[in-house]
């Protein structure tokens, strides 16, 4: 992990942000299977594979110079946890999504935290229910739900504070290590 903050070549005036489980190459490429093996329809926009996470919290856009604050602001310790993936659905607004068989109570416990470190920061926690999943794709309500496909078993021992810039992608700004 850089301790040092980012650099941008351009600073715009606010930022589009989200805290996620950010995977490593061996879970993001089961993530990817996944996604393959469902049969999408017409219009389905399949979630790219270098996107593939799961979101912890959504900030949404945040002015720039809150940026230093926030990247030392959401170092939370954290115990280690697996989380186990293989249950595909799609929501009545036509998400589809990958989501674990069970919540494990280190994520929920994880996800507390960082909503109170939100608080803390004087941003606004989401107050809907939270659902962990991972997004296979958007406009999918018709999609054909895959059988099987493989377990996963991802590690969780980090998550990441990233930046979501439309037409260029996701730029993780900094991650966060269990127990840090």
């Amino acid at each position: 992990m850089d301790d040092m903050a980012p650099s941008f070549p351009s600073s715009p005036s606010s930022l589009r942000l989200f805290l996620a489980l950010w995977p490593d190459d061996a879970v993001r490429a089961q993530l990817r299977a996944w996604r393959d093996l469902w049969t999408w329809p017409r219009g389905a926009a399949p979630v790219d594979t270098a996107k593939l996470h799961l979101t912890l919290h959504f900030l949404g856009s945040v002015p720039s110079d809150r940026l230093p604050d926030l990247l030392d602001g959401f170092a939370l310790p954290f115990a280690p946890f697996e989380l186990q993936l293989g249950r595909p659905e799609v929501w009545h607004n036509g998400i589809a999504v990958l989501a674990p068989h069970a919540v494990p109570q280190a994520l929920l416990d994880l996800h507390a935290g960082l909503s109170q470190s939100l608080q803390d920061l004087g941003l606004q926690a989401e107050e809907r229910a939270y659902r962990p999943h991972v997004t296979m794709a958007r406009r999918a309500r018709e999609a054909i739900l895959p059988q099987d496909g493989p377990e996963i078993a991802w590690r969780a021992e980090r998550y990441a504070l990233v930046e979501s810039r439309p037409g260029v992608g996701y730029t993780v700004l900094r991650e966060y290590p269990a127990g840090a």
